[in-house]
């Protein structure tokens, strides 16, 4: 893995800090984009570069205008030499999904259509940028992050689990037709782990106590988790897995249990 390059959206907080750790200390230089706290990302390249001796850059994106990828990509030609992983991990809260987070008799179309937007259109184009990278390098991995919202009913989530649904399919798509590149594309879907988006759900608390209720282990899965998944989806380790759902849920899913 050392001297690759994982291109990577959202990556100043939670999963997205976790999965860029988890590749520079395995000494994959690391390309990551924010969305608007810029001094925590330049905080988090030095910290990669001075820890683990890899290349670290930050780029402003704006995940609702998935365009900005095609300028995104071009700078990171500048900056390195090659892109073998791409993970598409940033995603939306706050104003930009109301009318997209509640029940389904408040859902309206302006904020199903953002999450729709940051969620699969986004994994698109930025996939679409990355593989174009990857083809000339002999190949490479995309990841999509899911959630398990799509598979079982969390209260307020219909915009996200739908939209979730949404880019898994397409996960399934873009890895028949980009596996003759030897490009791999998977999904990695997680129940509900505990990081800044979670907490800004105004059920956080109920959230939270109902998973680690639910799950055989009794905890909450943590952004670790999520980023040794996709650590292991880009490793050769890996390398005849393609269009798959990764699901990381302590067991939720299935249990029945609290």
């Amino acid at each position: 893995m050392k001297g690759k390059t994982l291109v990577i959206s959202g990556a100043t907080k939670g999963i997205g800090k976790a999965i860029v750790y988890k590749f520079a200390k395995n000494g994959v230089n690391i390309a990551f984009t924010y969305n608007s706290n810029e001094e925590a990302a330049k905080e988090i390249a030095a910290d990669l570069e001075s820890k683990y001796g890899v290349k670290a850059r930050y780029y402003p994106l704006n995940i609702l205008e998935p365009d900005e990828y095609k300028e995104l990509f071009k700078k990171i030609d500048e900056d390195f030499d090659r892109v073998d992983f791409f993970i598409s991990n940033a995603m939306i809260y706050g104003r930009a999904v109301i009318g997209g987070y509640g029940k389904f008799m408040k859902l309206r179309p302006r904020g199903l259509n953002n999450i729709y937007t940051a969620t699969v259109n986004a994994f698109v184009v930025g996939a679409q940028q990355a593989a174009k990278r990857m083809e000339k390098i002999g190949g490479g991995s995309i990841i999509s992050m899911s959630s398990t919202g799509n598979l079982v009913y969390v209260d307020n989530y219909s915009g996200h689990g739908t939209n979730k649904a949404a880019v898994e399919a397409m996960v399934r798509y873009a890895a028949v037709e980009l596996g003759e590149k030897n490009i791999r594309v998977n999904a990695v879907s997680g129940a509900p782990i505990d990081t800044d988006a979670l907490k800004a759900f105004p059920n956080y608390e109920e959230v939270k106590q109902k998973t680690i209720a639910r799950s055989p282990l009794s905890m909450m899965g943590t952004p670790e988790d999520m980023a040794g998944a996709c650590y292991f989806l880009c490793t050769d380790d890996a390398k005849w897995i393609t269009s798959q759902t990764f699901i990381i849920d302590g067991g939720t899913t299935f249990s029945t249990k609290g």
